[in-house]
């Protein structure tokens, strides 16, 4: 239950921040406003190492293929992926880009069967066709 807990303030936090971050965009461009946030990100990680040196220490001991996957993960979401969202966001409505954006479970959902083998089932099935039924509906 502690992980729904989590998930739903992830949820919170992620439902505010296009708001803030849409009234940041008004004056300035997009791949601009990346590498502000980034260096908000970056900022927020030396200070959270600072008070928990334990896990400077444990990205320092990480094997390279966990951190060439991790640092690809970072370009593709953090700035690859805020390019696009934040592109959406300057030009269109907060109320439809967030939940279209939103959509990449789907996404991951068909590379994990592609990649991992995860199951399909008729649940998953109904998830996937509910998410597309949502977008069609929002455009």
């Amino acid at each position: 239950m502690k992980g729904f807990y989590f998930a739903i303030l992830a949820a919170i936090v992620w439902g505010i921040a296009p708001i803030v971050e849409k009234m940041g965009l008004k004056n300035i461009e997009p791949l601009s406003g990346v590498l502000v946030r980034s260096s908000g990100i970056i900022l927020g990680a030396v200070v959270m190492s600072i008070f928990n040196i334990g896990v400077l220490k444990a990205a320092l001991k990480a094997d390279p293929r966990t951190i060439v996957f991790l640092f690809m993960g970072g370009i593709l979401a953090s700035i690859l992926g805020q390019i696009f969202f934040y592109s959406a966001l300057k030009h269109g409505e907060v109320s439809k880009m967030v939940p279209v954006a939103a959509t990449y479970p789907l996404v991951s959902f068909l590379l994990g069967l592609l990649f991992f083998g995860e199951s399909f089932t008729i649940v998953k099935g109904l998830g996937i066709g509910f998410v597309i039924l949502g977008v069609f509906l929002l455009r």
